[in-house]
């Protein structure tokens, strides 16, 4: 059994005297009552989910300017903050070229300029470089071997944010189909541009989504569109330099709960039309060939069963779940690829997932899990030989890189740890040797060997053993109580939190804090039984496993209470609301961006973005048992009069995931019930989304402000 926990003694006074002279906004409360399933309850600021209603601006405006007074302490911490973060990073840098027919794509950054320039050159003698660990490629300096496709700097003048979204060169590549985002609202605009010329043609389609595709003729092109809930659900077939009004409907996806998607298979015979849920999926293929032709299902769709597929020498490859709950991979011929003549190539096997596939002509490569850690599986196809990489680290992440040659005999892999710079591979299946293309630069002298990682299990409520990933920085020893503890946790959708390397994570590091993550039940790290164990009506499981995780690192002395900080976001930060409600007692700061907290509300309305398709994450509140159980942790709903940690709270005002006014509501809610006089604040992007700021260096200034709330809360002077 575990040693008990200490009891924590009771906190001194927050210790922000010049607080007293700022008055937080208070949201007005306003009568708002809601009945379902039998219930009844008041909403009192359900108003603020009026957008367009001016009290809700100025609303956001107060808080917001509350948040910056607060703050102004830290103004100049920040900026030593960010210039510290800024200090490491290569400004001006490149990508690994990756090959594709005869040009080398690649990305480059220059110093002072937010956004990444996209190009490409004919001559892989523009590169050097050599293949000492800390090395990198150089540019040999001939400028005029490089060809610009994209300078995201110039498309975003004028705009606050800017993203890219699709990016897809013609087979023949000469054209460009790419499309953008100036608002954060994830509603993405078309174009097409013709390389040779340097023109954009007269392609302008809105509202579309991340799926595009081209037909081998190089004039057809298949892209999506996304309803009013913003649910990509339509595909269309347009011919390049024709009215997108007279675009045909290929494909109306109907059901509320299916994402509609494309994807070309590796050898690019095929485009794949990918109909899923969260727990369900349909493919439908066509030859991509035959551009005006028809899309043919593979095998209609059931509850509990997915699949998708690759294509090899006249079979398709199919990954599936069915009759293997971690995945299996199949075959079945292109003529008939019906479920009933699939047939295992690589069989289930308990305790290994199965999470992606590589196809090359002499080739398979598989992409594994076993006990947490992702494995590279290869295979010779003439041999059936089967090898697999090895990684010497005992924390680690490994996964593909861009391997878009169907007939390469190179993989290219990444490869990253929590004190190893993301780097990226090229391996010689044939020889089986791998070259280290690129690491990552951290500059100032980052030295790995100062830091140690290393892999802990806390024991959940019932008993389950939950990983947790560590890394620090060494010569203290990590279990002295009085180091602050970074946890972070997100434990939804089947998503892995891998342990992967962050350069500005050192100035956490540096500073003495144990930087933590809580591989928690919802995520996909122990498999599929993983996830499932962490959804639905075992939801709860994810916040017991994440508070479990918390005691252990107190109880064995990694640090205690008052210097434990935790973080979440978006649905992780519906892990750290709950966490909150149920053992406020257990952390002293407190990170959420932008956090999905009001549950009961949002999953009750079908008009919003995701709610149907989430009703295979957390249940369909239609049905009184999901109701219930989701009324049972949904942080805005289960706030109460007590002490809570400090709080900083993000959103975004255009976020299409989770609604401005989930965090608001939350803060308000918060502001009005708390009995401590502890921080907390609510930061609102005006003008941003879901992912936060689109320029890196706006995104450094965010961690920054990050970083100095948590240094305000512990005391640190920095």
């Amino acid at each position: 059994m575990p040693r008990p926990i200490p009891k924590k003694k009771p906190l001194p006074d927050a210790g922000f005297p010049a607080l007293q002279l700022l008055n937080p906004p208070r949201a007005p409360k306003r009568p708002h009552a809601i009945s379902f399933q039998n219930r009844r309850w008041e909403d009192p600021y359900f108003w603020l989910r009026e957008r367009k209603n001016p009290e809700v601006l100025e609303y956001l405006k107060a808080e917001n300017a509350y948040t910056e007074a607060v703050m102004k302490d830290t103004a100049f911490l920040r900026e030593k903050l960010y210039q510290e973060m800024l200090s490491r990073i290569q400004e001006t840098d490149f990508s690994v070229p990756v090959r594709r027919g005869d040009y080398f794509y690649y990305t480059r950054t220059e110093k002072g300029k937010q956004y990444p320039v996209y190009c490409r050159t004919s001559s892989p003698n523009v590169f050097v470089g050599d293949q000492q660990p800390d090395s990198r490629l150089k540019p040999c300096g001939n400028d005029k071997e490089e060809e610009i496709l994209l300078d995201l700097n110039e498309l975003a003048k004028g705009h606050d944010y800017f993203r890219l979204g699709v990016f897809r060169v013609s087979p023949s590549q000469q054209l460009l189909a790419y499309s953008t985002d100036a608002t954060g609202a994830e509603e993405y605009t078309l174009y097409v541009k013709d390389l040779k010329s340097g023109n954009l043609l007269s392609e302008k389609i809105e509202k579309t989504y991340s799926s595009l595709e081209w037909a081998a003729d190089n004039h057809t092109l298949f892209y999506s569109v996304m309803d009013a809930a913003k649910r990509p659900y339509r595909l269309y077939r347009h011919k390049i330099g024709l009215d997108p009004s007279l675009d045909e409907l290929v494909f109306e996806e109907k059901d509320d709960a299916y994402f509609l998607g494309l994807y070309k298979t590796k050898d690019r015979q095929f485009l794949v039309l990918d109909l899923a849920s969260k727990i369900s999926s349909e493919i439908h293929s066509l030859k991509a060939g035959d551009p005006l032709g028809s899309f043919q299902i593979i095998q209609p769709r059931e509850p509990d069963f997915e699949y998708s597929i690759e294509h090899y020498n006249g079979r398709f490859l199919i990954m599936t779940n069915h009759q293997a709950k971690n995945f299996k991979l199949a075959e079945a011929p292109v003529a008939s690829p019906g479920r009933e003549n699939w047939k295992d190539l690589i069989p289930a096997r308990p305790g290994v997932k199965i999470e992606g596939v590589d196809v090359f002509k002499d080739y398979l490569v598989v992409y594994e899990r076993e006990r947490g850690l992702p494995k590279i599986r290869t295979m010779d196809w003439a041999s059936s030989e089967v090898h697999y990489l090895s990684f010497d680290e005992p924390v680690y992440n490994a996964e593909a890189g861009q391997n878009p040659e169907f007939e390469s005999k190179t993989l290219r892999f990444e490869y990253t740890s929590l004190v190893t710079p993301h780097s990226v591979y090229d391996y010689d299946l044939q020889k089986r040797a791998r070259e280290l293309k690129k690491r990552q630069p951290v500059l100032g002298g980052y030295d790995p060997s100062r830091y140690a990682s290393e892999r802990i299990f806390a024991v959940s409520r019932d008993g389950v053993q939950v990983p947790v990933s560590l890394v620090y920085k060494k010569g203290d020893s990590p279990r002295a109580e009085d180091r602050p503890l970074f946890l972070y946790g997100y434990g939804s959708y089947g998503i892995c939190v891998d342990p992967d390397f962050s350069s500005v994570r050192l100035s956490l590091l540096d500073r003495g804090f144990i930087f933590a993550i809580a591989h928690i039940r919802g995520g996909g790290e122990l498999g599929r039984p993983w996830y499932e164990d962490g959804k639905f009506l075992k939801k709860k499981n994810t916040f017991h496993d994440f508070i479990a995780a918390a005691e252990h690192l107190i109880r064995e002395k990694y640090t205690r209470p008052e210097k434990l900080a935790i973080s979440g976001g978006s649905a992780g930060g519906l892990l750290i609301g709950a966490v909150i409600n149920m053992r406020p007692d257990l952390f002293k700061a407190v990170i959420a961006h932008v956090p999905f907290v009001d549950v009961v509300h949002t999953m009750m309305d079908p008009s919003l973005p995701l709610t149907v398709t989430e009703y295979d994450e957390w249940g369909d509140p239609n049905q009184k048992d999901s109701f219930e159980y989701i009324r049972g942790y949904s942080p805005y709903d289960n706030i109460e009069p007590k002490d809570y940690p400090n709080l900083l709270i993000t959103g975004g005002l255009n976020d299409p995931r989770v609604q401005y006014w989930e965090p608001s509501k939350w803060t308000a809610k918060l502001r009005e019930l708390k009995t401590d006089r502890n921080l907390l604040l609510l930061k609102m992007d005006m003008g941003w989304g879901h992912s936060g700021p689109s320029g890196r260096y706006d995104a450094l200034r965010d961690i920054a402000f990050d970083y100095a709330f948590l240094f305000k809360v512990f005391g640190i002077q920095g």
